[in-house]
Order: C-alpha cells, then structure tokens, then sequence
C-alpha cells in the first residue's frame, strides 16, 4: 500500500486494510464517492467541518448523521465517528482522496483530469481517453472533464502531477512573451 505519508495516509490505509479484510471494499468505495459528493455538493456540511467554532462532538454527531440518513456501511459509519471523535474530520477531504487514490492505484486505474473551454461530450470524452491510454500504456482511464471558458481552445490534461497545457490560452500567453522579448 502507497498511499500518502501524512496522518490522511495512515488513516486512509487502516480503513482500506478494514475494508480489505471484512470483504466489503467496493461498499466503502461506494461510501467514499457519496461522501465526497455531499461535501462537494452541501456547504453547510463543510462548513461545518472545517469551523473550529463547531465542536468536536456536534461535528461527530452531524456527520453521522448525514452518513446514517445515506445507509452508509457501519465501517464508513464507525471509520468517520472515530476521526470526528479524534478531532481529525478537517482531514476528511484528503483521507477520501487518498483511499480513493489508493484503491484506483491497486485497480491498474489512473484518474486523468481534463481541462476544456466548453463541454466534451461523449464521443469527445472516448477520444481523450483513447488518446491518454495510448499515451500512457494504461487501459484504465477515470476521466474527469471540466471547463475553462477562458482557454478558448484546446485542452488542458493533468494525470497525477503531471500537466499538459495545450491550451489555445497558454500558446497565445507564451507567443505574447516571446514578441515582448524581440524588442
């Protein structure tokens, strides 16, 4: 197991090697992806989180809350009540993006993020991940799409720390600097 160092490292392996040994990994994968969504999704939640104003056991009590309302496994259920009870749930985005992490890693997947100035529709989508497969050797692709109206054209693709800007945006910022440079 790889994932980060840091205390989110740690505690994403412990609930990856639970998972792994109860059996029910692909259920607290699931957990995870919903979780991540209703952060994503609900200010309030994660406002409530990051607040140091709201108490350990009120933040504890909210979560799980939202996690028995989702009929969340009583591994994802316990696993959250013990970091909201360590005082640890200002983690929670980077625990569930580590054993997310994590668990693409062991599956041969690579989670690839595209950056376009308007939306890739399906057929766009194939091709990119066609072309980062081919690129990389990886079958498996997690495409993420987004938009930058601001590129005006092209794409932006970022697989891990890597990043390709071929966007229509940088190739006009970079020529800019190079006419500055002639002068």
């Amino acid at each position: 197991m790889s994932v980060s160092s840091g205390l989110s490292g740690r505690y994403a392996k412990a609930i990856y090697e639970l998972a792994e040994e109860k059996k029910i990994l692909s259920k607290i994968v699931d957990d995870f992806v919903s979780l991540k969504e209703l952060l994503e999704e609900s200010d309030y939640l994660s406002n409530l989180i990051k607040s140091p104003a709201v108490s350990k056991s009120d933040k504890q009590n909210s979560i799980l809350k939202f996690l028995n309302k989702a009929k969340a496994q009583k591994l994802t259920i316990k696993f959250f009540g013990t970091l909201a009870n360590n005082g640890r749930l200002i983690l929670i985005n980077e625990v569930i993006d580590d054993f997310l992490s994590e668990v693409s890693r062991i599956n041969g997947e690579i989670k690839a993020e595209v950056t376009s100035s308007f939306k890739l529709d399906q057929d766009q989508q194939k091709k990119v991940v066609a072309a980062i497969s081919e690129a990389t050797g990886i079958k498996k692709i997690i495409l993420s799409a987004s938009v930058d109206e601001s590129l005006i054209g092209g794409l932006i693709v970022k697989i891990g720390s890597k990043m390709i800007d071929n966007s229509l945006k940088t190739k006009l910022n970079r020529l800019e600097i190079a006419m500055r440079g002639t002068n």
